[in-house]
């Protein structure tokens, strides 16, 4: 008599990760911190770029024009992030956009690197602004993805994700600044490049193994309708182009005219939204709540932008950047914020996690991130008048603290607090509304910091500040009736 043994099951095979997660997060992870490296990189020099001398390697251009390019630019990534967002609903998907978006960036920094003088600044930032908002746009979602509704491992995976990106805003700058000082700004723009390149690549040979559904079209648009699309996408152009010939669109306008845009776009997008019969009373009630944080956002928005324009000048004419007998490039000043940012938003969630309930209401830390935000102004007035270099490196690493403690009251809850708001027929819109508050407050920091004059300091910090505190105390005040009319969201 003979036994037969069956065949024992075939071990399953071991799931590749990244830190606990879907193998595929490291090629998103990875694409968005070289981005953000190549993105932070070149902004940390641009400013320097724009108004140094020739004989420094700069293009001369005045500093009131110079910081109104610098907030126009700003203000332009985040209306390219609505485009980024329809091109992926409409037309190509999530995943196919993040590619060819981190594409344009990468020609819109060899641009900067190679072609000279305005020609290749110009070129430079309408690609790099166009390219990043479908970065900006998309990457978040593809991210998403990854992950089941209800998957217990994507909030820390959103966490690394985002670790990504503030690991490529710090290094960025820092290896830029060291390129621009040593060999000149097109070495750094050259690196920026680089290293958008290095992102590329890695994300290409990993694209594949992305879920199905990253690459899924959510609302294509119909065949009918392209050439329309096509149409108007041309008549823009030709418009925005007619406006340059024409002096109509001039440098020293531009940051006027992207407030105006944005500003345009937000009333019609609020109009509509609220005018819409697909929407009952309680969804009305709840966009109508957003306004005042929308303002909020803006005033905020406007000040904290001014990192990349008057802390730039400021660092550059008032800042005492030695360390041990070595001089320290301008640009590692913008470096100083991503690292708070990754030490603080732990500290910052553990906080809201422990409070739970308890922790306060949105409109209050809206409320709060203004506030702070003013306060943080209004530390620059006791160095007012210090001299050329008279400032410690440690009186301003002490402000972007402040700075830092704002951004994360008011910039990790304002995209989930639109999405809480939103009626269900308008939640892409409503994310787009918090979008455009950036936008608006972008452009407003560079015509704001036009007003800043190195020789007479505490009147714009002053007023500046007292403002931000102001916008900050209104809100408080009617938190009450905000908190009423979002019924029930907090």
């Amino acid at each position: 008599m003979t036994t037969e043994t069956a065949a024992a099951p075939a071990p399953a095979k071991k799931e590749r990760t990244f830190f606990g997660q879907p193998f595929s997060l490291v090629h998103v992870f990875g694409v968005e911190m070289w981005e953000r490296f190549s993105f932070y990189g070149m902004q940390g020099i641009l400013l320097l770029y724009m108004f140094y001398t020739a004989a420094e390697g700069g293009l001369g251009i005045p500093k009131p024009v110079a910081v109104g390019i610098i907030g126009a630019y700003g203000g332009a990534v985040y209306l390219a992030t609505i485009l980024g967002a329809w091109i992926a609903d409409r037309l190509l998907g999530s995943e196919r956009t993040l590619f060819f978006s981190a594409i344009v960036v990468m020609a819109g920094h060899l641009a900067l690197s190679l072609l000279p003088g305005l020609v290749g600044l110009g070129a430079g930032l309408i690609l790099i602004a166009l390219g990043s908002g479908g970065v900006k746009a998309n990457a978040t979602s593809v991210v998403g993805t990854l992950y089941d509704e209800g998957d217990a491992k994507r909030d820390a995976g959103f966490s690394i994700f985002y670790l990504g990106i503030n690991l490529g805003a710090f290094l960025g700058p820092l290896l830029t600044g060291l390129l621009q000082t040593s060999l000149g700004f097109h070495w750094g723009f050259g690196l920026a490049a680089v290293g958008m390149a290095i992102g590329l690549v890695q994300y290409s040979f990993g694209r594949r193994s992305l879920p199905a559904k990253s690459k899924e079209v959510p609302n294509p648009l119909p065949r009918k309708n392209r050439l329309i699309m096509v149409g108007i996408g041309i008549a823009a152009i030709v418009v925005i182009v007619l406006a340059v010939v024409l002096g109509v669109l001039t440098a020293d306008n531009l940051a006027d005219a992207v407030a105006l845009v944005t500003l345009a776009a937000s009333i019609a997008l609020f109009a509509i939204i609220l005018a819409s019969p697909k929407i009952d009373g309680t969804e009305r009630k709840r966009v109508i709540s957003f306004i005042p944080m929308f303002l909020t956002s803006v005033a905020f928005w406007a000040l904290y932008q001014q990192q990349f324009t008057v802390v730039t000048i400021y660092a550059n004419d008032r800042l005492n950047l030695d360390l041990f007998g070595w001089t320290m490039p301008v640009a590692w000043v913008q470096s100083i914020n991503p690292i708070f940012i990754i030490i603080l938003s732990g500290v910052f969630a553990a906080i809201w996690t422990k409070w739970g309930d308890r922790q306060p209401a949105t409109p209050y830390k809206f409320a709060a991130a203004a506030v702070v935000m003013g306060i943080a102004f209004l530390l620059f007035i006791p160095f007012s008048g210090t001299g050329a270099h008279g400032t410690p490196l440690l009186a301003l690493v002490g402000i972007l603290f402040v700075f830092t403690i704002a951004e994360l009251l008011l910039s990790p809850v304002g995209l989930s607090l639109s999405t809480k708001l939103a009626p269900k027929v308008f939640q892409t819109q409503m994310v787009a509304l918090f979008f455009l508050s950036i936008a608006l407050g972008t452009a407003l920091s560079g015509i704001l910091a036009a007003f800043y004059n190195e020789n007479d300091e505490p009147p714009y910090f002053g007023i500046s500040g007292l403002v931000a505190i102001a916008v900050g105390g209104v809100l408080f005040a009617l938190t009450p009736w905000v908190r009423r009319m979002m019924v029930g969201v907090r």
